[in-house]
């Protein structure tokens, strides 16, 4: 038997058995492919602590999808942070994460490097507040979906305004002067040296131009550069709020305020030794009672109070106005995985409008006293009935400034920083930025 001939056909036929099996045991032997990984930079997060409602969403989001997400740390400063996004988004770059979440300033200058979102959320995007959605779109293209959204607010001390016989915080910026000095001198005449009525950010920072825009709109005093890209900074009333803010160095406010970021001039407030405070409020703070500069969820009151309040920001002659922050949610052209970044965008839009229906049911934590807040913080349904003196929201201008806004927010830091100082008085810095600004952006100038 062993001897015996086997015919050609035969052996051929043995082959292709043999050559079969192999391929079927080879394919059962190889392992499954690996799930999609995203790489998710994030503006609001730099440590694994930070943010835990958000890791515990991008593990549900793997449970429910398969696909994972790594989240990838930033700088501290904003400024930082644009550097490393632009490095990150450059054409070509192998680290080019497949979602970014992006400050609402940044939609011009990273536009080319940006998907057009809009085909993607029709109905999202049509339930967007008007000045929100604007400030990420740059011409008809959508370049990331809004998601949180922050608003310059008055944070105070509402045991140091009954103390002193006020019933309500100041709605002007004569009050606040007037109520600062009162309760800065009442709280020195009682023994606290070093306390002092207002707290804000006058350093070399973007919020700077946060807090030099919001005094200039609540004058009349314009928006720096105008929507119809003229350049208007050089005016009389826009000259008037910087001399008041530099009036405040030294009176109402601690020298150093020139050199305050937020953090500085939160830590003086919570120290117990400030009054008032010039900082930060959003929607999604309030429901998760999160403190708006720690990115945790617990909050910090002032030296031994129990309570703190927040407003609108006092007004002028013209509206009391907090301008806009926040961040949206924006895929990379040269994302690997755009799809799936999609998907990633509609889960966290999903979490965070069920956030925002059991908000509904829920009541003010006690200890935050609210008055007169900003339309766009609406969180809770007993904002209703507060006040209809509500302030404006007002975007910086970036928008029209495209690609060139961080030297217009540069130029612009520099030139109010000299007048805070006593280098520069007002019109000269005024005039100077003028036609700095108008070389910058080859605009013309204009009224406010």
């Amino acid at each position: 038997m062993f001897g015996a001939k086997v015919s050609p056909m035969k052996t051929v036929h043995i082959l292709r058995i043999l050559l079969f099996s192999l391929v079927v045991g080879c394919s059962k032997q190889q392992p499954p492919p690996e799930p999609v990984t995203l790489s998710f930079l994030d503006v609001e997060w730099d440590i694994p602590d930070r943010l835990p409602s958000l890791a515990q969403d991008l593990q549900d989001f793997t449970r429910e999808t398969g696909i994972r997400v790594k989240r990838l740390p930033r700088p501290g400063s904003s400024l930082d942070q644009l550097a490393l996004w632009r490095k990150l988004l450059q054409e070509g770059s192998v680290a080019t994460p497949d979602l970014v979440s992006i400050d609402v300033i940044w939609s011009g200058i990273l536009n080319q490097r940006l998907m057009d979102l809009r085909p993607y959320f029709p109905a999202e995007l049509s339930s967007q507040d008007p000045v929100v959605l604007a400030s990420y779109t740059v011409g008809e293209k959508v370049v990331a979906i809004p998601r949180h959204a922050y608003v310059g607010v008055l944070i105070y001390r509402p045991d140091l305004l009954r103390k002193y016989g006020y019933r309500e915080p100041p709605k002007t910026w004569d009050e606040l002067e007037t109520v600062a000095t009162r309760i800065q001198a009442g709280e020195r005449a009682n023994g606290d040296k070093d306390f002092w009525g207002y707290s804000w950010q006058g350093g070399i920072d973007e919020d700077l131009t946060c807090s030099g825009l919001e005094l200039q709109l609540s004058e009349g005093g314009g928006r720096i550069i105008e929507d119809d890209g003229t350049v208007s900074v050089n005016n009389p009333r826009a000259i008037r709020t910087w001399q008041r803010a530099a009036r405040w160095v030294g009176s109402i406010s601690p020298p150093g305020v020139v050199a305050y970021g937020k953090w500085d001039s939160q830590n003086l407030w919570s120290s117990g030794k400030a009054a008032f405070l010039r900082g930060w409020e959003s929607n999604f703070s309030l429901i998760t009672r999160g403190w708006p500069f720690s990115g945790t969820n617990s909050i910090a009151l002032p030296g031994n109070a129990a309570q703190f309040g927040l407003t609108s920001l006092p007004g002028g002659r013209t509206a009391r106005v907090g301008a806009l922050g926040g961040n949206g949610l924006a895929v990379p052209r040269a994302s690997a995985h755009p799809r799936e970044a999609l998907e990633l965008i509609r889960f966290l839009l999903r979490k965070d409008a069920e956030l925002m229906r059991a908000s509904e049911h829920s009541k003010i934590p006690m200890e935050l006293e609210l008055f007169e807040m900003p339309a766009i913080l609406e969180p809770f349904p007993q904002f209703a009935q507060l006040s209809q003196h509500r302030g404006a929201v007002v975007a910086r201008p970036s928008i029209v400034s495209g690609e060139k806004y961080e030297d217009v927010s540069r130029a612009y830091i520099r030139s109010v920083h000299s007048v805070l100082t006593g280098e520069n008085i007002p019109s000269v810095a005024a005039a100077k930025l003028e036609g700095e600004l108008i070389e910058l952006t080859g605009f013309k100038k204009g009224p406010p």
